[in-house]
């Protein structure tokens, strides 16, 4: 099933989850554990993982942060990219913990992999990113790069700054939320 398929089965799914439907809800966890888990095994390997119990580890605390933080989720984004978001951060995470480096997962590929769309649509994503980026103020760019581009922990990109973390996590998750939206404006435009 392609990604634009799964998108079109499960945005219904999770928008009656969110309404309070259990049924869609556990349809939605159902469905979109099959795609994460692959995603999850891909990427371990990438790492030179191949454990089946260390991608079902990563999976439950992807499902669970899902869970967590389904309140967030924006109406007019996918809802797979916004889980394969959720999932890389837990992703990365556990190979932080286990000293593995989350630079052993290119982006670009990773991101070809998820999506599938055409190069265009691809560079198309890439130019978009890039100019919500340079809407930010320049520390806030810097601290999203940072932390959530490049992998470093908020702790050492707020002391590369000199913010104190908690700024530093306030900064990022508003400049977060000024890109989305920014973007969802650019995609409301004709």
């Amino acid at each position: 099933m392609s990604l634009q398929e799964l998108e079109t089965q499960l945005r219904p799914i999770f928008l009656a989850a969110l309404a309070g439907d259990a049924a869609a809800y556990r349809l939605f966890l159902d469905t979109i554990s099959v795609r994460l888990r692959g995603y999850l095994r891909q990427m371990l390997a990438r790492a030179g993982r191949t454990d089946a119990g260390e991608t079902e580890d990563v999976l439950q605390e992807a499902l669970l942060a899902l869970h967590l933080s389904r309140h967030t989720y924006d109406a007019a984004s996918p809802v797979t990219a916004w889980a394969h978001a959720i999932a890389r951060y837990k992703l990365v995470d556990h190979l932080r913990r286990s000293g593995r480096h989350a630079d052993a997962l290119p982006l670009e590929d990773e991101a070809s992999g998820l999506a599938g769309p055409p190069e265009d649509a691809a560079a198309d994503a890439r130019l978009d990113l890039a100019r919500a980026m340079e809407t930010l103020p320049e520390r806030t760019r810097g601290l999203i790069d940072q932390v959530k581009l490049q992998g470093a922990s908020v702790a050492d990109a707020a002391g590369a700054v000199g913010m104190t973390e908690t700024a530093a996590k306030v900064a990022i998750h508003r400049g977060l939320q000024a890109m989305a939206k920014f973007l969802s404006k650019r995609r409301a435009k004709p």
